[in-house]
């Protein structure tokens, strides 16, 4: 029981330390970018089933209500797996000794598998599993309940949920829905939202926009905002009053307008109007379709859709936006 006792924290000390090697080796490249993957500070490891060391496989296990907690991230999972390798192609050291493993190793590789939470003090992603790459820094959220939370929007997946932590950018795939606080929502096959680093007053940049778990599945941090959503297949967006559909589209969260192109199709009632632009205002629940030639079918006695770049006098909402799909 003792060796045992002895080997889990070599093995807890051995994570800790290639999880700090790994920070260091990207932050060169993460500095340069909005998102910090790699600020400095400690990480801490636990696990109720124990922390386990492979050497031969590089691989460090942590199971049993696996967490690692770094600055303001914490990774949950029922098991985390930590990959390795040489750093710059050298042999593994022999022991797996806290000097060793952070001279001579780095974190390639995390995995997160069952009841995965990833939160920080302001944002929340859940999935069952996820996997974040190093070299490509693009976490992939996976399995049933894909859902990314932030203070301002809600954004939903069915097959993946992807963050791109260079590029500020996360996808969701298959049945994705981005909905806001206020319940304005768009979903389409796939939503690609790009994020942008807050400013406070003055306009100087906050000295930690968001923060990262050892370089871990890193999602937009405080001080981020959804500044553009984009829309690729089946889109639709639903007003007050009038339900859009088209091929593909662009959304601002920021004011609430889309622009939808391709079999554009906006629904009233029994009403319906169709062309290859429209033009949506789901603050004010309105849409209107552009182009010079439409087509649509009136029904007497309802109102009719927007017509040929007429704006819909369509009452906003008591939110000023538009109810979600479900």
């Amino acid at each position: 029981m003792r060796i045992r006792t002895v080997r889990a924290r070599l093995a807890a000390t051995a994570l800790r330390c290639l999880l700090l090697a790994a920070a260091g080796a990207a932050a060169a490249s993460a500095r340069a970018q909005n998102l910090d993957l790699s600020q400095g500070g400690p990480i801490e490891v636990t696990a109720n089933d124990g922390i386990e060391w492979r050497q031969a496989e590089q691989v460090v296990i942590a199971r049993g209500d696996a967490r690692a907690v770094r600055g303001g991230v914490t990774v949950e999972a029922d098991r985390l797996i930590a990959r390795y390798r040489p750093r710059g192609g050298g042999a593994p050291p022999a022991e797996p000794g806290a000097a060793a493993a952070q001279q001579g190793n780095e974190i390639w590789r995390l995995e997160a598998e069952g009841n995965v939470r990833i939160t920080t003090a302001t944002d929340r992603a859940t999935g069952e599993r996820a996997v974040y790459d190093m070299d490509q820094a693009v976490m992939v959220l996976s399995g049933r309940g894909l859902r990314l939370v932030t203070p301002q929007q809600t954004i939903t997946a069915r097959d993946s949920l992807e963050y791109w932590s260079q590029r500020r950018m996360a996808v969701a795939r298959g049945g994705a829905r981005v909905e806001s606080s206020d319940g304005r929502c768009v979903t389409a096959d796939t939503l690609v939202g790009y994020f942008v680093e807050d400013r406070p007053p003055g306009g100087a940049r906050p000295a930690a926009a968001s923060r990262a778990a050892g370089g871990a599945a890193a999602v937009p941090g405080e001080g981020s905002t959804l500044e553009k959503v984009e829309a690729f297949g089946n889109v639709e967006i639903r007003t007050e009053t009038e339900v859009v559909r088209g091929d593909r589209g662009v959304y601002s969260p920021v004011d609430g307008r889309a622009r939808l192109v391709g079999r554009v199709r906006i629904t009233r009632g029994e009403n319906h109007v169709e062309g290859q632009e429209a033009l949506v205002d789901l603050r004010a629940g309105t849409a209107r379709l552009l182009g010079e030639r439409v087509r649509g079918l009136i029904v007497p006695q309802q109102d009719p859709p927007p017509q040929g770049g007429a704006r819909a006098g369509a009452a906003p909402t008591a939110q000023g936006g538009a109810g979600c799909v479900r």
